[in-house]
């Protein structure tokens, strides 16, 4: 299967029955993502956790009916 980055627009391929294949066929919301660009994004993610002023904003909701 062909894909394309969407930072990029490198053109790979991969599997055509792998789970990443799957999710891209089936879910269109999905994207792809070369290696390379993760890679910079999850460098440049860590660093702005390591300064401390950056933040998940991440919070388990809770339920109403379960309070």
């Amino acid at each position: 299967m062909r894909v394309q980055c969407v930072i990029c627009d490198k053109i790979e391929k991969i599997e055509s029955y792998c789970l990443q294949a799957k999710r891209l066929r089936n879910r269109r919301i999905h994207t792809y993502m070369c290696q390379s660009c993760h890679d910079r994004i999850e460098e440049n993610t860590k660093k702005r956790l390591a300064t401390g002023d950056f933040r998940f904003n991440r919070e388990r909701k809770k339920e109403k009916h379960l309070s």
